[in-house]
Parts: structure tokens; C-alpha cells; sequence
């Protein structure tokens, strides 16, 4: 068994004949029954591309790449052949799934558990921002799939008692670009030290950068490559605009946006965690119904933004490129480039959010003055010139003065806001911040916290 120390490049899966495709099922696939009935009731009727391609390969035991766009049923293509593999050979901690935001993974995870809800399949969600006392309980009962980020998966190896990977069997990086580029190749390097050489490994990003192309020397088997679209694209169905503009009308614009597009559900996304949480409460004055997604905040409360816009509760979410990534929130309308993504690549994933599984969707990019370059090199990477999306500027010019009273209300709660919390954290005494870390701190000081608050 010294041979897996050779790893190849990889070989490329034949792209199938468009007759099949019109043909082929979960079954045809060799996906089992019970698998095939749970995708029904999923309102998985026909597999996607890339499950075409892949899911055959991953049951014949091999290694794969797979490269396709977002919203292209990536999660599926692993999690059927993995569950397929668990049902024959049924065993705790048997896949790990890596991916770069929390989000993600608590998306995967509802993945997992639907598709397996009725073979008992049990997973854990293993990221930062949440009370890890909890998390290394649920690994204490030694779920079959987990899926985690890899700073806190790392830290669950170092110090939770009892917990290893020796086992393993599966290892899937999802949106493995992404993974790197936050610069968690030390922590991947690790993963892969300690877990068994003898598995199989998938590896899927919408693009393929040379640090993924090192990473699959290192990680995989003689692997198969199933790409679905090599060059770097957007949907067919999806409209693309841009708008130029100065950039001290851009809060202006974008709210003339919102007005002459009511009705739809946006996205918007700006650069900074900061800008999020202004532009939303920018909004708010002005009675839209925003919500921020970020960094900054706690995990149970962007948990709760996200479900909130998924829900319907909520029609507009501003986020930094934390969400731009695997989320599937399927009636986004529209995705609006309030700040242009610095890298062209992001460029795709954002717009990926709207005109998911064969819906369409529009896209509008603001650039001002100092974006010409940035936005220059997203139409060289797509291929595509893009039109102005149309607007009236009397009418922008219009809503000026009511704008501009919104942003003055703003930037006083973003102060306010500022100056609370660093309040807090004097009280508190720590610099962490997260909710429940405070809860556990009160319980610990029994209560001398609150006699502090009150002298």
C-alpha cells in the first residue's frame, strides 16, 4: 500500500451526451432507493450537471474535482455518494465536510439532515462563534457527518478529549478556493495530518486558483476532474447592469434603485463590515425593511438575520462577502454591487445569489469615479460588456435632502452603537464579546457583575 504517496494529475471525465441527460434520474445514477426517495421529497426531480458527472465516479470510489458555478447543486453531488457510502457500510465519523463561512455549513448540515432524515443519519456543526462546550458534546456522541470550519475544527483535535479522525473516511473541501485564499492553509495542512491517508476525497470550488491546484497534488488519488463550465461564467438567465456614478450620490442611487425595483427581494453588498451595518440602518430610517449580515456580529444573531430574509420577513439583506458564498437563498431578485468586489472572482459568487437552479435574476454594479479599473477587469474575466442599467438622475436628484437627513441619523447610531459596546466591554472586563460568552461570565462572578453596574 505505498502507492497512494503518488499522486496524479487528473484525468477528464468525459462530458456526457446531451441525449442522457434529458434521461437520467438519481437511479440511473446509482444512487439507492431510499436516497432517491428522499431527493422527491426534496423537489430534486432531475439530477444537475454536475451530479451527473459526479455522483457515478465518487460511487465507483474514486477521487474527484469538481468545478461549476454556484447554485449548481454542488452540496448534492457530495452528499448523495457519501450518504450511499454510509448506508453500506455503516460507521460514526464518517465524512468530514470543511468549508470557509459558518453559514455555509450550517446550510450544509440542513442538506445532510434532510437527505438522510429517514436512514437516522446525525451530523454536527462545528464553527467558531458558538460555545464550544456544547460542540465537543456533540462530538462526544460521535455524529457520522461533520461539518466544520477549519480553525475550530482544529481546536476540537488540540484539546476535546477522546475526539480524532482516524477513522475518516470522507474528506469534502466545499468552495475550497475559499478556504484558502482566508488563509487557512496551515490549519487545512494539519487537518491532513491527521487524518487517515486511505479515503476519498472530493474537492469543489467554483474556481480553480494554483493554491487549489497545489492543494489536489497533496490531498488527492489520482483524482477525475468533472468540470461543468471551465471558464469563469455567470448564468445564462441572469441580467447584468452596471451604473456610474459619483460616489456621493451612492447611498442616493441605491435607494432610487430600491424604490423603482419595489417588490423584489435584494442583496446588497458592501465592502466593509462597518458600511453593512451604516447602509442598513441608513435604510431603516428610511422605512426599508434591511437587515445587516457580517462578521461583527455574533453567530446567533446572523444566524437570525439570515433566517429572517429566508423567511420573507425581511426583503433587503446587506452583507460583506461573508455571504456572498454557497448560500442558497432561493428568491433572492436581485443582487446589488453597492461596493465592486476588489477581487473580479467575487464578482461571480455574488451575483451567484440570484437566478439559482434555472430562475432568472438581475445584477447592478455601482461605479464611481475610482472603481473604472476594478470593474474593467470583472467584464474582461466574464467576457461581457455590460449595459447601463436606466435610470432618471431628476428623479434621483429628488430624493437628495431625505437621504441625506437618513445617513446624518445613521452615523449617530453607528456612534452610539460604538460607544455602548465599548462600554460593555469595560463592565465585562474581556474583550470577548460574544453573548454567550457574557452568560457564562455572569454565572461565574455570581453576580458580582451586576452590583459593578450598579455602583
Amino acid at each position: 500500500m505505498a502507492a497512494p504517496e503518488k499522486r496524479d494529475s487528473p484525468t477528464e471525465a468525459s462530458q456526457p451526451v446531451m441525449e442522457e441527460e434529458e434521461t437520467k434520474t438519481f437511479k440511473d445514477l446509482g444512487v439507492t432507493d431510499v436516497l432517491c426517495e428522499a431527493c422527491d421529497q426534496l423537489g430534486w426531480t432531475k439530477p444537475t450537471k454536475i451530479q451527473i458527472e459526479a455522483i457515478p465516479l465518487a460511487l465507483q470510489g474514486r477521487d474527484i474535482i469538481g468545478l461549476a458555478e454556484t447554485g449548481s447543486g454542488k452540496t448534492g453531488a457530495f452528499a448523495l455518494p457519501i450518504l450511499n457510502a454510509l448506508l453500506e457500510t455503516p460507521q460514526r465519523l464518517f465524512a468530514l465536510v470543511l468549508t470557509p463561512t459558518r453559514e455555509l455549513a450550517f446550510q450544509i448540515s440542513e442538506q445532510f439532515e434532510a437527505l438522510g432524515s429517514s436512514i437516522g443519519v446525525q451530523s454536527a456543526v462545528i464553527v467558531g462563534g458558538i460555545d464550544s462546550m456544547s460542540q465537543s458534546l456533540a462530538l462526544a456522541k460521535k455524529p457520522h457527518i461533520i461539518i466544520a470550519t477549519p480553525g475550530r475544527l482544529i481546536d476540537h483535535l488540540e484539546n476535546t478529549k477522546g475526539f480524532n479522525l482516524r477513522a475518516l473516511k470522507y474528506l469534502v473541501m466545499d468552495e475550497a478556493d475559499r478556504i484558502l485564499n482566508m488563509d487557512f492553509e496551515t490549519e487545512v495542512d494539519k487537518i491532513l495530518k491527521v487524518i487517515p491517508r486511505d479515503r476519498k476525497t472530493f474537492l469543489f470550488s467554483a474556481t480553480m486558483t494554483k493554491k487549489v491546484q497545489k492543494l489536489q497534488r497533496a490531498a488527492l488519488k489520482n483524482p477525475v476532474k468533472c468540470a461543468v463550465s471551465s471558464k469563469y461564467q455567470t448564468v445564462e438567465k441572469l441580467q447584468q447592469y452596471y451604473i456610474f456614478i459619483p460616489s456621493k450620490f451612492k447611498d442616493t442611487y441605491l435607494v432610487y434603485i430600491l424604490n423603482e425595483l419595489a417588490g423584489n427581494s435584494f442583496m446588497i453588498f458592501c465592502s466593509t463590515c462597518n458600511n453593512t451595518q451604516r447602509t442598513a440602518l441608513l435604510l431603516r430610517n428610511l422605512g426599508f425593511t434591511a437587515i445587516p449580515l457580517h462578521g461583527q456580529m455574533s453567530q446567533s444573531k446572523r444566524l437570525g438575520s439570515l433566517n429572517k430574509f429566508k423567511a420573507k420577513a425581511r426583503s433587503i439583506l446587506l452583507a460583506t462577502d461573508v455571504a456572498s458564498r454557497g448560500l442558497d437563498i432561493p428568491h433572492v431578485d436581485v443582487v446589488v454591487n453597492f461596493d465592486i468586489p476588489t477581487h473580479s472572482k467575487d464578482y461571480i459568487h455574488r451575483v451567484g445569489r440570484t437566478a439559482r437552479a434555472g430562475r432568472s435574476g438581475k445584477a447592478i454594479t455601482f461605479v464611481t469615479q475610482y472603481d473604472v479599473e476594478l470593474f474593467q477587469r470583472i467584464e474582461h474575466l466574464i467576457g461581457k460588456k455590460l449595459p447601463v442599467f436606466p435610470t432618471q438622475d431628476d428623479e434621483v436628484m429628488m430624493l437628495t435632502e431625505r437621504v441625506a437627513e437618513a445617513q446624518r441619523f445613521a452615523r449617530m447610531e453607528l456612534r452610539e452603537h460604538g460607544e455602548k459596546k465599548k462600554r460593555s466591554r469595560e463592565d465585562a472586563g474581556d474583550n470577548d464579546d460574544t453573548e454567550g460568552a457574557i452568560g457564562v461570565r455572569n454565572k461565574v462572578a455570581g453576580g458580582k457583575m451586576k452590583k459593578r453596574k450598579g455602583r
